[in-house]
């Protein structure tokens, strides 16, 4: 496994990466090839931008209140947040102007498995118009006019990657009463002794930083020119990109998953709960690979081609075994600065790979991730 890693960072495929698995008994094995910046070796304690990582960290604190009888996933999104019946479908996906309500009320569901109709601009050039047209922010900026998207289609009629997770990050805020910061803090990090995880970066953890490179035309790494930091000091924290972790700290949250809701005799979620959470959440409907239109920051996003995708409450989830790979049930995803994760509950494991490299889903970092989970499997099962 060693061996793999400083292959992938000599052969210029990633700059620098750690990795680790575990299962629910424990931590199995972990470690780290290049330089997370000059001279700095990269490690267990270097910190990642996990950027849309934090989600499952969003729907476990959905899942938390679920759990005490205080969210029910059935309840639409705008008798919680009012401010959610402003948003209109942008009918046939075309210009600001031809837009109409939706036909169907978004649910704390739809939020948390991507159906709510949101869609990122990143592979949704509809969506990408209207901002420019209307001069709204990013959902990423931290501004909360940058919640405001319109919709690209009717909640519940398919599925499209977005910024559902911001919403349903402020819902759990407006249920419990406590921010969405001190509600993961006290509900989740501490709980499972997260004690690199956060929201805002110190001067200690800002300087365990990973630099992030980007792929150049011909292949090779160079500096990025893009700035996809959580912001730091936001008017509200989006659960879709906020927050900062390392790669032993989100093993911890992976392995509280596969075991069902425990880690170390530390229950944060009721069994049938955690069960549920994982079970398929969309029917009928399936991820369906989307073409990019901002090649600096991602790829197409098509992010195990073939492989039939549903999605749970928790991630995106696997529908039919992976040969030599996961399981049936699976569930997995990443951040756009390439961190990765996924969790094997049949298998007993679960597996980050994290680097910080643009553009999302880049092939030479997905080949390594595939070697990565297979050379797992064959080693560690």
């Amino acid at each position: 496994m060693d061996a793999a890693l400083d292959a992938m960072v000599s052969n210029g495929s990633i700059p620098y990466v750690v990795a680790a698995l575990g299962n629910s008994a424990g931590p199995i094995w972990s470690g780290a090839a290049g330089e997370r910046a000059s001279g700095m070796a990269a490690g267990g304690d270097t910190i990642f931008r996990i950027v849309s990582m934090s989600k499952a960290v969003g729907a476990t604190a959905a899942l938390i209140l679920a759990d005490r009888g205080r969210l029910n996933w059935e309840t639409p999104v705008e008798e919680i947040l009012p401010e959610f019946a402003r948003l209109v479908v942008i009918e046939n996906g075309v210009e600001t102007q031809l837009r109409r309500p939706a036909r169907t009320k978004a649910t704390l569901r739809n939020l948390a498995t991507h159906t709510s109709g949101l869609a990122y601009e990143f592979w949704d050039g509809a969506v990408g118009r209207y901002l420019a047209e209307s001069g709204m922010p990013s959902i990423v900026s931290g501004q909360r006019a940058g919640l405001l998207y319109p919709l690209a289609f009717d909640p519940g009629t398919a599925w499209q990657y977005g910024g559902g997770a911001d919403w349903l990050g402020l819902a759990v805020s407006a249920i419990d009463g406590r921010s969405i910061d001190r509600f993961c803090i006290e509900e989740i990090f501490e709980p499972l002794g997260l004690t690199s995880t956060s929201f805002e970066l110190n001067a200690t953890s800002a300087a365990l930083l990973g630099d992030v490179l980007a792929r150049t035309e011909n292949g090779e790494l160079g500096s990025s020119v893009l700035n996809l930091d959580p912001p730091a000091s936001p008017e509200f924290y989006g659960m879709g990109h906020a927050l900062n972790s390392t790669a032993p700290d989100y093993l911890r949250f992976l392995r509280m998953w596969l075991g069902m809701g425990s880690l170390d005799g530390v229950r944060i979620l009721s069994e049938a709960t955690a069960r549920d959470a994982l079970r398929n959440q969309i029917g009928t409907l399936r991820i369906e690979p989307r073409s990019t239109v901002f090649a600096p920051a991602t790829s197409d996003l098509d992010p195990m081609p073939g492989v039939e995708l549903s999605h749970s409450l928790v991630a995106a989830r696997t529908e039919r075994q992976v040969p030599g790979r996961r399981a049936v049930g699976s569930a997995f995803w990443g951040g756009v600065l390439n961190t990765h994760f996924w969790l094997d509950p049949t298998a007993d494991l679960a597996g980050v790979f994290m680097t910080q490299v643009v553009p999302f889903l880049d092939g030479y970092v997905m080949r390594d991730l595939e070697e990565f989970e297979r050379l797992s499997y064959s080693l560690m099962i």
